[in-house]
């Protein structure tokens, strides 16, 4: 794990792909010149968020697909597609499709529970099915069978001179492995272990039986690992929101220190009746938040990182943040970034 001395293996960044409702365009084209970037700096993976009915991305797999064929070597990740949205049998073909255009490099992350303002969108959702829908771990297991090439039907063959398979197709052998399950809870961390998943840890977590937040983390990802058949070799990915300032202008620095400053008041402070609870944000020189990384006991449990950008700055800012983090940050924490790839 990444103590001092320790390298940090993997190194990866989160986005939501913010954009302009009456102009959406240049948003998503932004987010792919983000990810452009991320390979160019070197780093492993590159991951978007899910977004419904709001101004952020909310098909991050169509959006992958494009950025598959605009680099050559990152990984590219959801974290991520709450199954609640989602027939699993469509995402399947969908995420088999683009792991394949990728050449294997799809990380999807998945998460379930009710979708986000159930009441207010339940009726253009599931008009029919609204009060069958079930929104358990059997949503995941579903699509773990079909990813891994288990019979979606009972038949296969041919009529006339349409050829039937009974698994989805297309199929990527390799994608299974690379199924994370991004929770937040004791119970979540168990159960992707159970199932042979990857586990994504964010900068949020369910204030069960404490208040400490990395204290909560380090406990979810011994326990997913005990969970899970491959030990302590399973793969753990933790996000937290950190901020560079190495090479930010003074203006940057100011405008960062203000957006921690102004959602600091729920660190440490269970939010809502899933008494959610928040990492505080890392903003200061890199040496600093390396620092603060080796101490924190979450942190010290991972070899792999994906940090969250911010959603609300500028794409000046995310350059500047993601450079500092790849030759700053990074380093610090012993991660060697990846040469670029040649150009086909």
């Amino acid at each position: 794990m990444p103590l001092p001395g320790q390298p940090l293996r993997k190194l990866g960044f989160l986005t939501i792909g913010v954009f302009d409702p009456a102009d959406p365009g240049p948003g998503h084209r932004a987010t792919l010149d983000v990810i452009a970037l991320g390979e160019q700096l070197g780093y492993d993976s590159a991951w978007v968020r899910h977004r419904h009915l709001q101004h952020g991305i909310s098909s991050p797999v169509a959006v992958l697909a494009a950025a598959s064929q605009r680099t050559h070597r990152i990984e590219l990740g959801t974290a991520v597609i709450p199954l609640g949205w989602e027939n699993p049998l469509r995402l399947a073909e969908d995420l088999a499709t683009v792991d394949l255009l990728s050449g294997g490099r799809l990380n999807p992350g998945v998460s379930v529970g009710p979708p986000m303002q159930w009441e207010r969108v339940q009726r253009a959702l599931y008009p029919d099915t609204a009060d069958r829908e079930d929104f358990g771990y059997g949503r995941v297991e579903r699509l773990l069978r079909l990813v891994r090439g288990e019979p979606a039907t009972d038949w296969s063959g041919v009529e006339g001179i349409e050829v039937f398979s009974d698994r989805v197709q297309p199929h990527s052998p390799g994608l299974a492995r690379r199924l994370w399950y991004g929770g937040a809870s004791l119970r979540s961390a168990r159960w992707a272990g159970e199932h042979g998943m990857n586990f994504l840890t964010s900068s949020v977590v369910k204030a069960e039986d404490s208040v400490d937040f990395a204290a909560i983390q380090q406990t979810q990802v011994r326990a997913f690992r005990a969970a899970h058949p491959d030990g302590e070799r399973a793969r753990v990915s933790q996000g937290l929101v950190v901020i560079p300032t190495d090479s930010a202008t003074p203006a940057q620095r100011q405008r960062y220190e203000q957006y921690a400053a102004g959602r600091r008041g729920r660190v440490g402070v269970p939010q809502g009746p899933g008494r959610l609870l928040f990492a505080e944000d890392l903003v200061g020189p890199a040496e600093q938040i390396a620092e603060q990384l080796h101490a924190h006991a979450g942190f010290r449990e991972v070899d792999e990182v994906a940090f969250a950008l911010p959603f609300s700055f500028e794409p000046e800012d995310y350059v500047q943040i993601l450079t500092d983090i790849a030759a700053h940050l990074g380093p610090a924490l012993g991660w060697t970034p990846t040469a670029p790839a040649p150009a086909p």
